[in-house]
């Protein structure tokens, strides 16, 4: 099946905006199909031996602002297997009051036996940038997928903090076309107040959700609950999930501990290394 989107015209604004879309659709036997629209590139280097697939997603403009726009689409057809990596963490940039927020989607399509990874890496949100963010899987009911999508508050390393903006960050995951979970972030305006309160993220700069779908998905919650501590971590499943959700101070600490997590989970459930693909690691 290969998917159309229909070209809409992005909001008006003062500035040039970008809306790149792409999508990739593997067969048992590799890649059967792809489309995209600049700046959103893919590349297929090979993989180690033993690995599934790989798809590199490129956003070539450099980074996002209002009014931006990225759609990606994934099928995986029965039987088959991918692993989806984007190239490197995506910068968000403050946007103008004019302008929308920056919006990223992502669609995951499972077929029956079919086996996905989607190994984001940490979307960087600039003081006063805004986004709006949905990643949405659709599996049959005995397909598999790990995903993973991280955030990282403001540039530390630059004496940055995020204290204003809007976070709007969306999972939807079904299973046989049943929604299995709804999650979804939401923080608007002043994020100092709001978003540093105990109930909110507290000192936390950085935040992760790691999640595996498949049918023995509670076979795996007491690993998961081996690999990490602390007040700021944890992990649950039900209805074919495991689901874990990560925030840290140090956000370097937390992509480290996020990539060493997802490599023993996918150790342990797809048999492949424990060691995530060498894109993650630039």
């Amino acid at each position: 099946m290969t998917v159309q989107r229909a070209i809409t015209v992005p909001p008006k604004s003062r500035h040039q905006r970008v809306d790149g879309r792409a999508m990739v659709a593997f067969s048992p036997r590799g890649v059967r199909d792809m489309m995209q629209v600049a700046p959103a590139r893919l590349l297929f280097p090979d993989g180690r031996e033993g690995d599934f697939p790989l798809a590199v997603t490129v956003t070539t403009c450099g980074g996002l602002t209002g009014g931006d726009r990225l759609a990606l689409d994934i099928i995986v057809d029965p039987g088959a297997a991918a692993t989806i990596v984007p190239q490197a963490a995506e910068k968000l940039y403050r946007a103008l009051d004019e302008d929308e927020p920056t919006r990223i989607d992502t669609r995951i399509s499972i077929g029956a036996g079919a086996t996905c990874e989607w190994l984001a890496q940490e979307a960087i949100l600039f003081d006063r940038s805004r986004m709006r963010r949905t990643l949405e899987a659709d599996l049959a009911p005995d397909a598999r997928m790990l995903a993973m999508e991280m955030l990282v508050l403001g540039r530390g390393a630059m004496g940055e903090i995020y204290a204003s903006g809007l976070i709007h960050d969306a999972w939807r995951i079904r299973c046989d076309g049943r929604l299995v979970w709804a999650d979804t972030l939401h923080v608007e305006g002043d994020f100092a107040s709001q978003g540093r309160a105990p109930f909110g993220f507290g000192d936390a700069t950085a935040i992760a959700t790691l999640v595996y779908a498949g049918p023995d998905a509670g076979d795996y919650l007491d690993l998961a609950r081996s690999l990490f501590e602390g007040p700021g971590n944890g992990a649950t499943s039900f209805d074919g999930l495991l689901i874990l959700r990560l925030t840290a101070a140090d956000p370097q600490a937390l992509r480290k501990d996020v990539m060493r997590a997802a490599g023993i989970l996918r150790a342990a459930i797809f048999g492949l290394s424990p060691t995530m693909p060498t894109i993650c690691y630039c």
